[in-house]
């Protein structure tokens, strides 16, 4: 490379004198005039030089080497246009293979999350285990893609279960027109109302006014589709035919307005469970910041049922108070929370509450006509991407018959 050559890139580069006291190259010692801007430019990642150690600065390079360093340069950004134009044709040639290249590095990706948890409630007994997940994103064009999770759970005592091992999400997600659309094996879940997963689409139109429908089967192994589950309603301590809570098969539909009002959120959802409750939900609700940090949020439920299991009110409501929160990315952060449920049968399918063992197993609280109680909470991000919580849960039967105190910590991790 010639001297004036090497100055050019140095200066589109903003190299200043002694930049650098490292010396990457055996033959570029200190005191030699292209010190400074040869280490500069190393540690910028523009030259490499030989697998040797050495710089090779007195043997003559290849146009395509010296595109190589014209492309670094440029990734940097240097403002080296009239070098540009003289290896075009080189930068191209180059330009295609790097870009085939990183699309397919980048074609799939793959993250993880680690949940270690404990839970222990009065009643509902207590379980332990760790939570391994992986996400698998693949790119399949320009606009769609495909999302999958493997999970797996290994529990720490008998009582728990078995360990097991599920893929739990296969969807593809892409725009139709201006709709978007999510199809597959995925989470569904709206405000406290549901929290489950299953097999179905998703569509959505807009952005800071949105709408949506859904229409999904729910899984097998969540408690919305659950057949193993029965209300002793007339408490002759027998499965009657009318008394089985879900079948397979059953169909949840849910459709609504969600929009954004300066800081305010508002919402009104309709949901309709072709299963056993033959329930229809409207909800309609709100959430916004009162104060800096500190969010108010509220719900109010609107059941209907055709079957006489779900007997008693139809109206229900939902108030929480939520003061920061941990976010992974920043050490330190933190959050507090609280809510307040009264939650007839027939304002809910699988709430949060009770989805995925945060709280006790329902199977008692819906007796008769749901649950009331409340459930608070405090996380804290121990260090980049450690979060811990803990989560207290205190709900009775609305009827008065049962009730639990549930304590539920964890310890997430995230790569």
């Amino acid at each position: 490379m010639k001297k004036s050559l090497l100055l050019a890139m140095a200066m589109a580069l903003g190299v200043t004198a002694s930049a650098y006291a490292a010396n990457p190259f055996s033959d570029v010692p200190a005191g030699h005039w292209a010190y400074d801007t040869v280490n500069k430019l190393a540690a910028e990642g523009v030259v490499d030089g030989y697998p040797d150690g050495t710089y090779g600065g007195d043997k003559l390079m290849t146009r395509y080497e010296m595109a190589q360093i014209v492309a670094k340069a440029m990734a940097k950004g240097a403002n080296v246009d009239k070098l540009a134009a003289e290896f075009a044709d080189e930068l191209d040639s180059l330009g295609v293979r790097v870009a085939n290249l990183e699309k397919k590095a980048d074609n799939v990706k793959i993250t993880g999350q680690i949940r270690a948890s404990y839970r222990s409630g009065d009643n509902s007994g207590h379980e332990s285990y760790l939570r391994t997940r992986l996400f698998l994103n693949g790119q399949v064009n320009d606009d769609w893609t495909y999302t999958g999770r493997l999970q797996n759970r290994q529990y720490f005592d008998n009582e728990s279960g078995d360990d097991d091992l599920e893929l739990n999400w296969a969807y593809v997600s892409g725009p139709i027109g201006g709709v978007k659309v999510e199809a597959g094996r995925q989470d569904f879940v709206k405000s406290d109302v549901m929290d489950t997963r299953g097999d179905g689409v998703k569509l959505s139109y807009g952005d800071n006014v949105k709408v949506f429908g859904w229409a999904l089967k729910a899984a097998s192994s969540s408690w919305a589709n659950s057949n193993s589950f029965y209300v002793d309603a007339d408490g002759d301590d027998e499965m009657d035919a009318n008394e089985v809570l879900l079948e397979d098969n059953d169909r949840i539909y849910v459709a609504g307005v969600e929009a954004g009002i300066g800081v305010v959120d508002a919402a009104v959802r309709y949901y309709n469970a072709d299963n056993w409750r033959e329930n229809e939900i409207w909800e309609a609700s709100v959430a916004g910041e009162i104060a800096k940090d500190l969010t108010l949020k509220g719900s109010y439920f609107y059941g209907d049922s055709d079957n006489a299991v779900v007997d008693g009110d139809d109206s229900g409501y939902l108030v929480g108070l939520s003061y920061r929160g941990a976010k992974a990315s920043q050490p330190g952060s933190w959050g507090v929370y609280a809510n307040y449920s009264d939650r007839p049968m027939s304002t809910f399918l699988e709430p949060t509450l009770f989805a995925g063992g945060y709280g006790v197993f329902p199977s008692d609280m819906i007796h008769g006509d749901g649950y009331e109680g409340f459930d608070a909470g405090a996380n804290v991000t121990l260090a980049k991407n450690i979060v811990a919580g803990v989560k207290y849960v205190d709900v009775e039967s609305r009827e008065g018959n049962t009730d639990d105190q549930t304590l539920w910590s964890e310890v997430i991790f995230t790569f």
